[in-house]
C-alpha cells in the first residue's frame, strides 16, 4: 500500500557498510517506521510516545499537506533490525516562496551510528538530487507549521505538546554530514504568577486601553474565528524566516484536532475598531497524559485526556500560535496587544491549575518577541535547530 504522493525508490546501495537503507512501500513499513521511535528512545525518560493512530492519520491522504507535495520514507537497518529512519520532500507552495530547487528531510531518527547517519542522508539527498533539488533544509515534519527542528538545548525535561524531541548525538550527527545551522528556534518557560505580570508592560497598556478590545474565541463561531486567526497569522509571519502560508485544510484540521481539548479562555483574539488583529492560542500540555499511554488511543486514552482537562489535572501549558498583523510590528501598540492577549488568557490559565506555560517556538533572531519575554521573567529553557546543506 502506497501512502499519499510517494514515489518508492531505494537508493542506497555500498559493498562496504552494514547498513542497508529500503524504501517505506506498504502498510507494514509504514507501522515499522512509525514505531522505531520506540527503540530510539527506549532508555530516554523525557521521550513522550506519540499516538500511533494520530501518526497513521499524519501519514495518510487525510493529511492535506500532501495536496502540494511529494515525498519518500526510508527505513534503515542492520543485521535486519531497523535501527534509524529519513524522509526527503519536495513542498510545492515552499518552493513558490524559496525556489524550484528546494527541498526537505524530516523524521529523522537513529542510533547513534555514524554509518547509519551517512547512509539514511546518502539515500535522502540522492533522491532529492533526481528530482533537480540542490538546496535543503530541516527537519521538518513535513513542513514548518508542523513538527520542526533538532533539540540541541534542553535535553532534561520532556517536550511540550507539538514540540519535538531528539537524543543528544542527533546534532553533531547531521552536521557531520555536511549540514550547517540555518537558524535556531528557541522554547521559553515561564511560571504561571509571571504569565502576563509585569508592571513596565502595564505601564504602556494603560495607554492603550481603550483602543484595544481584547476577547476570547466564540465556539459557536469556531469555523469563522478559526479563518481569522489564519488570515492574521499568514499575515503577521509573512516575513518571518522559512515562511510558508498555512492553507484553510491545514489550519482546520489543526483547530478540529485541538478543539475538543481547548478550555475556554485559552484562545483571544484583538481587535481594533472592530477590526481582528492579532489572537493567542494557547493548549494544554497534553503531553502530560500521552507519556502515560505509549502510544494508545483506545480503549481509555481519549477518556483519560478529556478528563484530565475537565478535572484541571494538567499542569502545565504551551503558547503555540501567536500573530499580530505587520503593520502594527515593532510598535508600541503592537507590544501592548502581545501583553494583553497574555494577560486576557492569564485568568482562566490559571484557574485551570496550569503553574507553568512554554511560550515556542520563537525564531532566534525575534527580538521584539524576545524583549517582551524577558521582561516578563521568562527563559530560555530548549533551543530547536534547523540546518541547510547545498547538496548540488
Amino acid at each position: 500500500m502506497l501512502m499519499p504522493n510517494m514515489v518508492t525508490t531505494n537508493i542506497y546501495n555500498s559493498s562496504t557498510s552494514p547498513i542497508r537503507v529500503t524504501a517505506v512501500s506498504s502498510g507494514r513499513d509504514l507501522r515499522e517506521f512509525i514505531a522505531l521511535p520506540w527503540k530510539i528512545y527506549a532508555d530516554d525518560e523525557n521521550w513522550v510516545p506519540p499516538l500511533k493512530l494520530e501518526r497513521r492519520m499524519h501519514f495518510s491522504s487525510f493529511n492535506s499537506y500532501f495536496k502540494n507535495a511529494t515525498w519518500q520514507a526510508w527505513l534503515a537497518y542492520r543485521n535486519d533490525k531497523p535501527v534509524g529512519r529519513i524522509t526527503a520532500q519536495i513542498d510545492k507552495v515552499h518552493q513558490q516562496h524559496f525556489g524550484k530547487h528546494s527541498g526537505h528531510f524530516g523524521f529523522m531518527e537513529a542510533e547513534n551510528d555514524p554509518a547509519v547517519f551517512e547512509a539514511l542522508f546518502a539515500t535522502g539527498e540522492a533522491w532529492l538530487k533526481q528530482k533537480g533539488i540542490s538546496y535543503v533544509t530541516g527537519p521538518f515534519n513535513f513542513s514548518i507549521n508542523q513538527e520542526c527542528g533538532v533539540l540541541v538545548e534542553g535535553f532534561n525535561t520532556p517536550p511540550s505538546i507539538l514540540m519535538p524531541h531528539s537524543r543528544p548525538w542527533y546534532g553533531q550527527c547531521i552536521e557531520d554530514q555536511g549540514y550547517r545551522q540555518a537558524i535556531d528556534l528557541l522554547a521559553y518557560w515561564i511560571d504561571s504568577k509571571d504569565f502576563g505580570e509585569n508592571r513596565v508592560m502595564a505601564k504602556l497598556v494603560k495607554q492603550y486601553t481603550n483602543k484595544i478590545h481584547i476577547r476570547p474565541l466564540n465556539k459557536k463561531s469556531f469555523k469563522s474565528d478559526l479563518e481569522i486567526m489564519r488570515d492574521i497569522f499568514n499575515d503577521a509571519w509573512s516575513n518571518n524566516w522559512g515562511y510558508i502560508p498555512f492553507s484553510k485544510e491545514e489550519f482546520a484540521e489543526l483547530g478540529a484536532a485541538l478543539k475538543p481539548f481547548v478550555p475556554d479562555g485559552y484562545i483571544q483574539i484583538t481587535e481594533i475598531d472592530n477590526k481582528p488583529v492579532a489572537f493567542v492560542v494557547i493548549l494544554p500540555n497534553l503531553n502530560e497524559v500521552l507519556s502515560e499511554l505509549n502510544g494508545k488511543l483506545f480503549p481509555f486514552g481519549w477518556i483519560k485526556m478529556l478528563r484530565s482537562i475537565r478535572l484541571n489535572k494538567i499542569k502545565t501549558g504551551r503558547i503555540a500560535l501567536m500573530g499580530v498583523r505587520k503593520k502594527y510590528h515593532n510598535s508600541p501598540i503592537g507590544l501592548a496587544m502581545a501583553y494583553m492577549m497574555c494577560a486576557a488568557a492569564r485568568v482562566p490559565v490559571v484557574g485551570s491549575g496550569i503553574e507553568g506555560v512554554e511560550m515556542s517556538w520563537i525564531l532566534d533572531n525575534n527580538k521584539g518577541m524576545r524583549s517582551m519575554l524577558k521582561s516578563m521573567s521568562a527563559h530560555i529553557y530548549k533551543r530547536y535547530r534547523i540546518y541547510e546543506k547545498n547538496i548540488l
